[in-house]
């Protein structure tokens, strides 16, 4: 007698609504976990593997171990550093996960290869000088102008807060406690506060290039009373402060101007 069993068709039964929802809200749980900057960078990081896979006819997702191995070598052959490489093996490894695939990075002949690769070309990162007192100083000389007024302040306070770039564009009046020492800056979201409790950095007064001093008389000279801190300047001529928020970026621009402006003092 012929086996029908296989012929016999079992169907799932229907998720309850309030089920799907949970696993909705789980899914986006779990994107949470990663920063919004982190997942920015996988999606980019995995954009390129994914390109590199289709242009040659793999498959991304799942892709093979020796895949992997072989974009690893084109990226370093392309002059990749090594701590680019193993974060496009992060990238890869989150998306083989959220899919629900077995990940190629752990595969011992993807980690040969990026042992190799790191051991030939090095994996030291490259970092960034950072602003010394003196240099800060130096830069912040002139305070002429609004503008000047507001470098020298977002200088000054970022040395002494050791606040980053993010963090400091991102302070609102609000978050300033004044005190007869100093200052009390309460940072709402940092980069390493993955749960968002907050922190507070104190900030005392100095008798050289004093930041709360030259916090003050930015504050002062832009009018800003609420709001943010650190804002767009009009133009040149009109020296007239905004109400637009500076971008991290412009941070960055503005010490990389002092400094040069430094160096050709120097020269």
């Amino acid at each position: 007698m012929e086996d029908c069993t296989a012929l016999v068709t079992v169907e799932q039964p229907a998720l309850p609504v309030e089920f799907t929802e949970s696993l909705e809200l789980a899914a986006d749980f779990a994107k949470a976990s990663k920063s919004p900057a982190t997942q920015a960078a996988y999606a980019s990081d995995f954009r390129i593997f994914e390109a590199w896979c289709l242009k040659r006819g793999l498959n991304p997702l799942p892709a093979f171990p020796e895949s992997l191995c072989a974009f690893l070598a084109d990226e370093a052959s392309a002059g990749r550093r090594a701590s680019t490489l193993g974060r496009r093996l992060a990238a890869v490894r989150y998306y083989h996960r959220a899919a629900g695939y077995d990940t190629p990075t752990g595969d011992e002949k993807v980690k040969a290869v990026l042992a190799g690769i790191r051991r030939t070309i090095g994996a030291a990162p490259v970092r960034k000088a950072p602003v010394m007192p003196e240099l800060a100083i130096a830069m912040t000389a002139d305070s002429g102008s609004l503008r000047a007024l507001r470098n020298r302040a977002i200088v000054l306070i970022g040395l002494a807060s050791a606040m980053r770039r993010s963090e400091l564009v991102a302070l609102d009046c609000s978050d300033i406690e004044w005190r007869d020492a100093g200052i009390v800056i309460t940072i709402r979201e940092s980069k390493t506060d993955k749960f968002k409790e907050g922190q507070q950095v104190g900030v005392m007064k100095g008798s050289v290039a004093c930041p709360v001093n030259a916090l003050r008389a930015w504050l002062d000279a832009a009018n800003i009373k609420a709001g943010p801190v650190f804002v767009r300047i009009l133009n040149k001529k009109s020296q007239r402060a905004t109400d637009r928020r500076l971008a991290a970026r412009n941070v960055a621009a503005i010490v990389k101007a002092g400094v040069a402006k430094l160096g050709a003092q120097r020269g």
